[in-house]
């Protein structure tokens, strides 16, 4: 083989092997981003109140926003026709969800609010059958059973009771993570056309508008009592968390399946646990490492359906 051929093989294995190395680390960030969030949004509510909170954060994310679609040249409104579309996912992706999530944290750990938010794919499952007409597989209706009964033991294990407040930012969390779910659904159904960032930069914008001018009339927050952590954490989820975390998910998705990509949900809340009990204080036991385990083994399920996965193999060995 002529030198020439050697060197081009030897460069293409080498370009080959830093692509999956640019792949892996940025999946890595993702996960990083998304699993400190939560993190993030506990020390923000410490000393600004939920609704002004959740306004703050994508205040701070939605020029950035606009700048990357700019430069992208997407366009930042909806086409005309989908105008109520465009409210649907402002008030149920944005708005309602991240306040839900943020008064939740007030009351509920940043890693258990992770856990309950990674149950988000199921509820898109579970509504895709409803409106798309989608097949739930055996093995998934095993990994959702799976799931949440090792949340509820989770839940039963963090002391937290009916009537107790903890319940109530339980509530409300899972709440966000069914709205979540139904709006993919809804989306995937009406909104396959638009763009990733025209989807998320102008109601950004609006909701970071909404919730932080009803936090100005119903907090009535103390602006200037507000710390210097919570602003640092409000600067981090504005711009680390959001922003930066969307541009590396903005990456992957033209790197890595719709399959691959989904197992962040499963691995960003381990990150979640960890961070949030160094920063608590708060020793991980093993009932919460054991359930955790079995809940995020039984929502991995849910994304591999072994039926439908077999079948197709058998398909392909028998053509």
């Amino acid at each position: 083989m002529p030198m020439s051929a050697v060197i081009g093989n030897t460069e293409k294995t080498q370009n080959l092997w830093l692509a999956k190395l640019i792949t892996a680390a940025l999946f890595l960030v993702v996960c990083l981003s998304w699993g400190t969030t939560w993190l993030g949004i506990k020390v923000a509510v410490e000393s600004v109140p939920p609704l002004t909170s959740a306004g703050l954060r994508f205040l701070i994310a939605f020029p950035l926003f606009l700048i990357f679609a700019l430069v992208r040249q997407d366009p930042i409104f909806f086409p005309r026709k989908q105008t109520g579309f465009f409210v649907f996912v402002t008030l149920t992706y944005f708005s309602i969800p991240y306040y839900l999530l943020n008064y939740g944290e007030q009351h509920v750990s940043s890693g258990l609010t992770a856990l309950l938010f990674s149950s988000m794919p199921v509820f898109i499952l579970i509504f895709s059958s409803m409106f798309l007409k989608e097949r739930i597989y055996t093995s998934q209706m095993v990994g959702i059973a799976i799931g949440f009964a090792s949340l509820f033991m989770i839940i039963k294990t963090q002391g937290l009771h009916l009537g107790h407040t903890g319940i109530f930012g339980v509530a409300a969390i899972l709440v966000a993570a069914i709205m979540h779910g139904f709006c993919y659904v809804i989306t995937k159904q009406k909104g396959s056309a638009i763009s990733v960032l025209t989807y998320n930069t102008l109601p950004i914008g609006v909701a970071g508008f909404l919730l932080f001018v009803s936090g100005l009339w119903l907090e009535s927050p103390d602006l200037g009592a507000v710390t210097l952590r919570s602003w640092t954490a409000l600067a981090y989820l504005g711009v680390i968390a959001s922003v930066g975390g969307f541009i590396a998910y903005f990456i992957l998705l033209k790197r890595l399946s719709p399959v691959i990509l989904s197992f962040v949900f499963i691995i960003f809340p381990v990150f979640a646990v960890i961070f949030g009990s160094w920063y608590e204080g708060q020793p991980i036991s093993s009932d919460l490492a054991t359930y955790s385990a079995i809940l995020l083994a039984g929502f991995a399920i849910t994304k591999l359906p072994v039926e439908k996965l077999l079948s197709k193999n058998a398909k392909e060995h028998l053509g």
